[in-house]
């Protein structure tokens, strides 16, 4: 399988440039909701998307204003990958992490407006709470608002963790034979955009459900990104 491009990474996660990476086989449709009354009940949205107490508070989703398909549960998924490996499937806008007896728990997911070309497998290699977000300088050339966003930290200049920054409460950094992929699962300070192709290019999920997948994937997890359909 090929390597990553860090450039052509870079540019598909920050201003939508296109991915390719190799490819791999799409396992499953979307997946079929379990019957199960309480998956689909408005309490059990309310309490899934209700308000966090966290470093920083999160506010609880309208999720009437998001298309309930895109809202967290369980869903009957025949897989190939075993129990504890995240598929994200951009043209579907679904993001899987595979549990055992051919279920999965679902979540929505933005990607970027390429998305439908992204194909390949990574590794988680770090999670981090409430991360700064480091824009790249092509980035900030294009758009020169930024600057006035950033602050000098210890990375670089940036924009500090917290309620105003784009990568959300949590991250999941994706890395490919051993480097660095700059391509991320990620919080979002706009959960109306989830299950439409946005700007950036990351994989981004309502900040309740990067918390809910963040506490149950490890570093080490393997990501696979499925392709367009009919790739192989």
């Amino acid at each position: 399988m090929p390597t990553l491009d860090r450039r052509t990474v870079l540019a598909l996660c920050m201003a939508s440039a296109a991915v390719a990476l190799a490819g791999c086989k799409r396992t499953s449709a979307t997946g079929t909701t379990l019957p199960s009354a309480s998956l689909n009940s408005a309490a059990t949205f309310s309490d899934r998307y209700g308000a966090v107490a966290d470093k920083f508070p999160i506010t609880a989703v309208d999720t009437s204003q998001i298309n309930p398909t895109f809202l967290r549960r369980e869903v009957a998924y025949q897989s190939a990958y075993p129990a504890g490996t995240v598929v994200i499937d951009p043209a579907a806008h679904f993001l899987y992490l595979i549990q055992p007896g051919g279920t999965a728990m679902r979540y929505g997911v933005g990607v970027g407006k390429e998305g439908f070309g992204w194909s390949g497998v990574a590794t988680i290699n770090s999670k981090q709470e409430w991360p700064d977000w480091y824009p790249p300088k092509e980035m900030i050339q294009r758009r020169p608002d930024i600057q006035a966003q950033l602050t000098k930290l210890q990375g670089g200049d940036g924009v500090p963790g917290g309620l105003s920054n784009p990568l959300g409460a949590r991250a999941m950094y994706l890395w490919q034979d051993g480097k660095d992929t700059l391509y991320r699962i990620h919080g979002t300070l706009e959960p109306e955009t989830i299950g439409t192709n946005v700007s950036s290019g990351c994989i981004r999920m309502i900040n309740q459900d990067a918390i809910d997948l963040y506490g149950r994937v490890g570093v080490g997890t393997k990501v696979v990104v499925l392709g367009s359909k009919g790739a192989s």
